[in-house]
């Protein structure tokens, strides 16, 4: 399931961008990943990619529940972690929106959405007996299929 979100002043909500500025959030429920988690990861990508800036407002709660099929209280769960985790700010009577992070802080989570991806890629390695070599060699031709600063593989 995914909920399209137009974006309108300050990008309220949703994730990631589809080519008419519009944000997308979506949900696998047979992913074998917690729901939560991936709404988690979703906004932590869109902020670490430049998707979501700070002071961009997140959509309420409500309005994600209905349209995902989803419990509210899984929603909450996502953003309340994500508030701990100081990636969101909540403000009284007001949406939640991406925290000032700063752009050390914005790099290094960069690095850390690589690593996690990355991981999944040297374990596939490992299960396939692919060689080291030729698995970097594989990685730097995928490198050079993209200018820097383009955002997928051509």
């Amino acid at each position: 399931m995914h909920y399209i979100v137009e974006a309108g002043t300050n990008h309220q909500a949703g994730l990631p961008r589809m080519e008419d500025d519009r944000m997308l959030f979506y949900v696998d429920p047979h992913s074998g990943v917690p729901i939560f988690r991936q709404l988690m990861d979703q906004v932590k990508l869109s902020i670490a990619s430049g998707v979501l800036k700070p002071g961009d407002e997140l959509p309420s709660i409500r309005s994600l529940s209905v349209p995902l099929g989803v419990n509210p209280m899984t929603i909450s769960k996502a953003y309340n972690l994500l508030v701990h985790d100081e990636i969101l700010e909540r403000r009284p009577g007001k949406p939640l929106v991406v925290a000032d992070l700063g752009q050390a802080e914005i790099a290094d989570r960069r690095l850390d959405q690589l690593r996690e991806n990355l991981r999944q890629s040297v374990a596939l390695v490992r299960q396939l007996e692919i060689d080291e070599a030729d698995a970097i060699k594989l990685y730097r031709e995928l490198l050079a299929e993209t200018e820097p600063g383009e955002k997928g593989v051509k």
